[in-house]
């Protein structure tokens, strides 16, 4: 074989296989490997237990094998080194919908593989079991005349043990691993759904109210600093115990008093926790042990969302929008601390959120701060300007009162208790009834707005017929060629109108005149239906036009399950003096970005998809991980190099070529030119190319 292609097969994986986390080897990809997997990740990144000492299939003597074997630090691997045990089954096969969790007792069967373990091997003091979506967890009590395997809400971290921890105020919470806190979100929220028959909309309500008062004691921690005394916690046995558990709703009950307080503009006062003692205790203690300040905005967005999609995607065209579109949007606006940034039809607040992630990212840059080595004061500094920023320039609009209460809330994890979230109908607005509007009217009049990223709803099926508000809208005109290459307002009102073609004006609408900029998601007949020529005429008459990108049917379908093709569209509102020179005849040409997203990083069912070669092997490459590993009761960070599989995503592509696009042009398209040219990344016959 030439060095050609052994070098190929070093970085190819054959299909069916995947990188083992701890070996760097290749397994086949089965199943209960992919939790088997997802759990090394967590115990390295969250628990700070060291690679090296771990082994996967370790045996025991005889046929009986661990599946993750822990040894004590820098020990050998032999079985009196081996302090925890792990054993992992295949995810049950149950989609999206609620799992009924089950407590110990009705686990005992499939537990007594690990405590037969644990009782046979002398060393081993902590067992888990779990098959991806249950967590039991096990600590031994070694008594004179007999071996007891207690459950217990949590592992320790690395180096430590339970019993320590019995007042649990000031134990060590993690930063969370993305996939886990996902799985956590949807543990704690079948539980509330499947073991309390809560029907899947108040059982999200119930994990919501747990999520704020989660997130007031964070914020308290900050305010307090040395007087803080943590509320939100369970004990390793608390919620096994009755005494226990209503011991925890005392420290809940209070948290939730006073988060009512503070919110009341998201909480009317007369809520309240309605779940058992027991479903109470199992979910206190499953988020206890995460420090929410700390992950990642992105990694609870997604974890949110998920949550967010199985309870409150509407029938009013409201399809929530994919993440990876996203942040492709943001990144392509790029928001900057100073400019004002809206979505008028928010929904949960994804576009959002995304913005508070871009920005605490370019904050941590300036300061060149890696995320999760910030000191106290770089990390409370970065924080707080971050909520300063959100206070002052993020807002968000929607006409439905439940999603206006998720997005809140959403705002509120992602670390922001202050953003600007509205009820009312934006295609209304400046007029129109509910109680929000007299505040967007002062804060964010018409033709204020920097920057506006938006995913609004669309369809024929629900088109606007209320008179007083087409009344408003050009577009809600017919229109007919001027016999000069244009279209003229025929005056005639139509009698309905999709809301998509109504949001562009009114987004445009809102934006400043000549600087106003914004990425829109639309359905593909806007921009290439024949019948809808004049609305483009219209846009290019208003506006200047930066990007389009087209998407492909997997963008919307994997995540909104819906089958519809869109686009992703960028402009610039014009000024009054651009719009006269064009009605002069003087308009000049200027590049527009165009590119096809082909792949979106997973397929219609959403699998993932990673990058192959001719043969249909996945490709992988090195990546550096900063890992922090808990060694002696104290951190030990360290950069290790591992092999990874390829994401097969164009988006992160089209971000990184747009901003090449932007850096030919001197950071911007050129303004005051109002004739498109076509410069593209890849065909596409959109707007800009009429």
């Amino acid at each position: 074989m030439s060095r050609k292609k052994n070098k190929q097969a070093e970085n190819t994986i054959p299909a069916g296989y995947t990188l083992d986390y701890v070996s760097g080897r290749q397994v086949k990809e089965t199943k209960k490997e992919l939790v088997r997997q997802r759990v090394v990740r967590a115990l390295i990144h969250e628990y700070g237990f060291s690679p090296e000492d771990m082994e996967l299939d370790f045996s025991i003597g005889g046929r009986k094998k661990v599946d993750v074997a822990i040894f004590h630090h820098g020990k050998d691997h032999t079985i009196e080194n081996l302090s925890r045990a792990v054993i992992c089954r295949q995810e049950p096969n149950v989609g999206k919908n609620a799992m009924r969790i089950r407590d110990f007792e009705q686990a005992a069967k499939d537990l007594d593989e690990i405590e037969t373990i644990m009782r046979e091997v002398d060393a081993v003091q902590y067992g888990l079991w779990t098959n991806g979506l249950e967590f039991f967890f096990v600590e031994k009590e070694q008594k004179r005349f007999e071996t007891k395997c207690n459950p217990i809400g949590d592992w320790p971290m690395a180096e430590e043990s339970v019993g320590t921890k019995e007042v649990i105020s000031d134990a060590h919470t993690r930063v969370a691993d993305n996939e886990m806190l996902k799985i956590t979100f949807r543990r704690c929220h079948n539980f509330i759904h499947g073991n309390e028959g809560m029907p899947k909309d108040a059982a999200f309500w119930q994990f919501l109210y747990l999520i704020f008062c989660k997130m007031h004691d964070e914020n308290l921690r900050a305010k307090q600093r040395q007087a803080w005394q943590r509320r939100f916690w369970a004990g390793p046995r608390e919620q096994f115990e009755p005494q226990g558990r209503k011991a925890i709703r005392v420290r809940i009950e209070e948290l939730f008093t006073e988060v009512k307080k503070q919110y009341k503009n998201i909480f009317r006062g007369n809520e309240e926790i309605t779940l058992s003692d027991r479903a109470l205790a199992f979910i206190v203690s499953e988020l206890a042990k995460y420090d929410f300040t700390r992950t990642d905005v992105d990694a609870k967005g997604v974890a949110y969302q998920e949550l967010v999609g199985v309870n409150l995607r509407g029938d009013r065209g409201q399809y929530f929008t994919p993440r990876g579109v996203v942040k492709l949007v943001i990144e392509m606006l790029d928001p900057k601390e100073t400019e004002t940034l809206l979505d008028p039809a928010c929904g949960t607040g994804g576009f959002l959120v995304a913005t508070l992630g871009h920005m605490l990212k370019k904050f941590r840059e300036e300061q060149n701060i890696q995320a999760g080595n910030e000191n106290t004061t770089e990390f409370l500094n970065i924080h707080e300007r971050l909520k300063e920023y959100a206070a002052a320039n993020v807002f968000g609009t929607d006409f439905d009162p439940f999603l206006i209460r998720a997005a809140q809330m959403n705002m509120v994890l992602a670390g922001d208790g202050r953003g600007h979230i509205y009820n009312i109908n934006s295609l209304e607005f400046p007029l129109g009834h509910l109680a929000d509007l007299p505040s967007v009217k002062k804060e964010i009049p018409l033709a204020s707005v920097d920057i506006i990223a938006t995913n609004p709803p669309f369809g024929s099926d629900i088109p606007i017929t209320d008179k007083h508000i087409l009344e408003q809208y050009e577009l809600a005109h017919s229109w007919e060629p001027d016999g000069e290459g244009g279209f003229r307002n025929t005056g005639v009102l139509k009698g309905s109108v999709a809301p998509e073609i109504l949001f562009i004006e009114r987004c445009i609408k809102w934006l400043k005149p000549g600087t106003g900029r914004m990425g829109i998601v639309l359905p593909d007949g806007v921009l290439g239906n024949p019948a809808a020529e004049y609305i483009r005429w219209w846009i290019m008459r208003e506006t200047q036009v930066l990007a389009s990108v087209d998407l492909p049917v997997e963008a919307f379908i994997a995540e909104a399950n819906v089958n519809i093709l869109t686009s992703l569209l960028f402009l610039r509102r014009k000024d009054d003096q651009e719009k006269h020179r064009e009605a002069l005849g003087r308009a000049e040409e200027y590049p527009v970005f165009m590119a096809v997203a082909d792949k979106v990083g997973f397929d219609r069912r959403g699998n993932k998809l990673y990058k192959r070669t001719p043969d249909g092997e996945e490709i992988v490459e090195p990546k550096q991980h900063v890992e922090r590993i808990r060694i002696g009761g104290r951190f030990v960070e360290r950069t290790l190099t591992r092999s990874e599989k390829i994401e097969d995503n164009d988006l992160p592509v089209i971000a990184e070529k747009y901003r090449e696009f932007l850096s030919e042009h001197d950071g911007r398209t050129p303004a005051k030119r109002s004739s498109p040219s076509r410069t593209h990344e890849r065909p596409a016959n959109k707007v800009a190319s009429r």
